[in-house]
C-alpha cells in the first residue's frame, strides 16, 4: 500500500517527507517526468510494544505504510489533463495525502501571491476533478463509437452497462464531486479499478501549519476524506534529532506523542487496513490486512501453507493478553476462543494459527 504525498509548489510536501523519514531528502521535477522519492515508515502502534514487554522476543516488526513524496502536480493539469508519466504515477498511488500550506514565511512566498488555504484546498481538488472528466469524456466517446459500430464483438448489454456507469461518472465531476464520494457496485468497481480515478482514491488532508497557529477547521463534506493540522517543519526538526533528545524536547514542551504520529495512524486507516498480531520467544509482529478480512486469508499474509491448512484459529484481543500477562494465564483462564476460516479478523486481534499441510 502506498500513499502519494501532493501539494501545491511551496506547500511543504518534501518537509513533512522528511519528517516522516527523518532525512532531508529533496524533490525536484525535470521536464515532464516527476521524481518520486518513497519510503517504508512504520505505524506507531504501543501494542506492539506491550506484546514485546510480554514474549521479550528477539525481533519485532511493526506495520508499515508507503509514501511516494511527488513532485510536478499542481497547476500541470491542462485542458488535455495531466500528462504522462506524472499521471501513472499517481494513478498508481492507494490513496493521497494532500499537503496544504498554511504556514506564512517571507522567505517562502506562496506562489499564488498569498496565503490561503481554503482556495488552495478547493483548487487542488477541481485539478483532480479537471482531470477525470477528461478520462471519463474520452472514454464516453469511445463506448459511442463502439456501440455504432457493433461493440466490437462485446456484449451489447456489457456496452450499455458501462456507458450508464460513465455518464454516472460524468455527472458527478461535472457538478464538482469527487468520485470518492460515491459508492459503486462490485462489477463497477472492477471496472473502475484499471482506470486509476485520482479523486476515487481516499485522501488525508495535511494542514501544513506553524507550531504557534490554531488549528482550522474545514467541513469536508466528502467520503474517504480525512483532515489533520500539524505544523510540519517543527515535526520535521523533531524527527532529525537523536531519540533521547527528540524525547527531552517533547517532555519539556509537555508534548504527549509527536502529532505525525497520529498522521501516520490515520494515513493507515484510511487504506482501510487493521493489524492483527502474533508473538512468542522469536518474533513479534504487526500484520496488515484490509477491513473484513477472514480468518483464513488472514492467516495466508503469514504464509501460504497456513491458508491452505487452515484448520482454526486461537484469538483474544491484544488488550485482553496483556491485561492477563501472556498465552499460559489466557489459556488457563479460558479467554482464548476458537474461530473458523470465516471469522472475521479484527483490529487489534492477537492470532495463533493451526494447521495442517
Amino acid at each position: 500500500m502506498e500513499l502519494g504525498i501532493i501539494g501545491f509548489p511551496q506547500s511543504g510536501k518534501t518537509t513533512l517527507f522528511n519528517a516522516l523519514t527523518g532525512g532531508d531528502t529533496p524533490t525536484e521535477i525535470s521536464g515532464q517526468k516527476a521524481v518520486v522519492h518513497t519510503a517504508v515508515v512504520a505505524v506507531p502502534d504501543d501494542r506492539v510494544e506491550q506484546l514485546a514487554g510480554i514474549f521479550k522476543p528477539k525481533k519485532v516488526v511493526q506495520a508499515k505504510v508507503t509514501y511516494a513524496d511527488i513532485a510536478g502536480l499542481g497547476g500541470s493539469a491542462s485542458t488535455n489533463g495531466i500528462s504522462g508519466l506524472l499521471l501513472n504515477t499517481l494513478s498508481k498511488m492507494d490513496g493521497f495525502i494532500h499537503v496544504v500550506r498554511h504556514f506564512t514565511n517571507p522567505s517562502v512566498p506562496h506562489f499564488a501571491g498569498r496565503v490561503d488555504p481554503k482556495r488552495d484546498l478547493v483548487n487542488m481538488e477541481s485539478e483532480l476533478i479537471l482531470n477525470d472528466l477528461i478520462q471519463v469524456e474520452r472514454k464516453l466517446e469511445r463506448l459511442e463509437n463502439e456501440r455504432l459500430r457493433g461493440g466490437f464483438g462485446r456484449d451489447k448489454g456489457l456496452v450499455e452497462r458501462e456507458t450508464a456507469l460513465f455518464n454516472k461518472l460524468q455527472a458527478l465531476l461535472t457538478d464538482g464531486v469527487p468520485l470518492r464520494q460515491d459508492t459503486f457496485s462490485d462489477e463497477e468497481e472492477k471496472v473502475l479499478s484499471s482506470y486509476g480515478f485520482l479523486t476515487q482514491k481516499p485522501q488525508l488532508i495535511v494542514i501544513n501549519q506553524s507550531e504557534d497557529q490554531t488549528p482550522i477547521e474545514f467541513n469536508i463534506p466528502f467520503e474517504n476524506t480525512r483532515l489533520i493540522c500539524i505544523p510540519g517543519k517543527l515535526e520535521m526538526d523533531i524527527a532529525q534529532l537523536p531519540p533521547d533528545e527528540a524525547q527531552m524536547f517533547l517532555e519539556e514542551y509537555d508534548i504527549e506523542e509527536p502529532s505525525l504520529n497520529r498522521f501516520i495512524r490515520l494515513s493507515y486507516e484510511l487504506l482501510g487496513l487493521v493489524s492483527f498480531f502474533t508473538g512468542a520467544e522469536n518474533e513479534v509482529r504487526a500484520w496488515t490486512i484490509p477491513q473484513g478480512t477472514t480468518a483464513q486469508v488472514a492467516a495466508g499474509v503469514i504464509h501460504s501453507d497456513m491458508e491452505k491448512g487452515f484448520i482454526r484459529a486461537e484469538v483474544i484481543p491484544v488488550t485482553d493478553l496483556v491485561a492477563l500477562g501472556g498465552l499460559a494465564e489466557a489459556r488457563s483462564k479460558g479467554k482464548l476462543r476458537l474461530e473458523g476460516k470465516k471469522y472475521i479478523v479484527q483490529d487489534g486481534d492477537f492470532m495463533t494459527i493451526r494447521f495442517n499441510v
